[in-house]
């Protein structure tokens, strides 16, 4: 099964400043302020949405094809994610943009100035998904993640028209879209990925209710947090999936899209869908213990034996089939 994922790409500079932004305040100059803090210091991470879905499924032995734009300077992050299993070749490089980037200070009472360069990310919107089907020998499902938003649209009217099974997934750009947007992008979909609250947030854009969604769409995944993901279709009982227990929750940044990595991967597989959810949520919980939403290491034998115990031994053996 041959799945592409669109959606951002990017880099993350986190600095840390060694006191408080506050105390460099002063109340009635606000109108004029001009700063700089010396940080002590500075962490580069990879991420951007359909980059982290991306090496989440190569980390399981899939073989996803990105779909997003960059610049110039994503040589080394194109051959980290060649070395974890992504096929990188339809990313699109811009000639005048950086790869997107997030630049961001935190100081000691954990309050942050960032600013987000969206860069390369706007000429998404001129991918065309029937070259990368041409390129890879077609597309079996398209997960349209976040990114610009032009791009969506335009993934997500193409899939419709050529009759590409997609997956439609917001997340963050759900809060800027309005709702005839996200009718657009929701209608037909395959899959429709959101968070519990995204689950609320699409209902009150879009006018239609729970019911009127699942008219739309085929499968409607929800995550919820710790509580895990259930999983609703037209006129069947609702799966529910609990999450296995944390070793420790060091950092929740990424934690979506490593189970959206897991249950993807679990689609290839051919598996039932409860089947991928745990997939998905056993993902999530290595990333929820990782500082980083690429940084985690996935070593079969723990995974498995991790697997194992949260779901049980015939669970765990479909799974290990498809993992060796």
């Amino acid at each position: 099964m041959r799945i592409a994922v669109t959606g951002s790409i990017a880099t993350d500079h986190l600095m840390t400043f060694p006191g408080r932004f506050a105390d460099q305040l002063v109340a009635e100059q606000l109108h004029t302020v001009s700063l700089s803090f010396l940080v002590d210091s500075l962490d580069v991470r990879r991420g951007g949405v359909g980059a982290n879905i991306c090496f989440g499924m190569g980390q399981l032995g899939a073989r996803p094809v990105l779909v997003g734009a960059a610049g110039e300077d994503f040589d080394e992050y194109r051959a980290w994610l060649d070395r974890h299993g992504v096929d990188t070749e339809s990313v699109r490089i811009s000639e005048t943009a950086h790869t997107a980037r997030f630049v961001c200070t935190t100081d000691t009472d954990h309050n942050q100035i960032g600013s987000f360069y969206t860069g390369a990310m706007s000429e998404a919107r001129l991918i065309e998904l029937q070259k990368v089907a041409e390129r890879v020998g077609g597309l079996d499902l398209v997960c349209i993640g976040a990114d610009d938003p032009e791009a969506m649209i335009r993934h997500t009217e193409e899939c419709r028209s050529r009759g590409i099974p997609f997956a439609a997934d917001f997340s963050q750009q759900i809060a800027r879209m309005d709702g005839e947007d996200i009718r657009v992008l929701l209608d037909k979909a395959t899959y429709l990925f959101t968070n519990e609250y995204e689950k609320g947030l699409v209902e009150t854009k879009t006018g239609w209710s729970d019911a009127e969604i699942l008219d739309r769409v085929d499968t409607r995944v929800t995550t919820l947090g710790a509580q895990g993901v259930r999983i609703d279709r037209k006129g069947e009982e609702p799966i529910v999936v609990g999450c296995p227990q944390e070793e420790a929750k060091v950092d929740p940044t990424g934690v979506g899209d490593a189970f959206r990595a897991g249950f993807l991967t679990g689609l290839s597989w051919n598996v039932s869908l409860e089947r991928a959810a745990q997939v998905g949520c056993m993902l999530a919980t290595l990333v929820i213990e990782t500082l980083g939403t690429q940084e985690y290491e996935l070593r079969r034998g723990h995974f498995m034996e991790r697997f194992t115990k949260a779901y049980g031994d015939d669970a765990a053996a479909e799974v290990q089939a498809h993992l060796d």
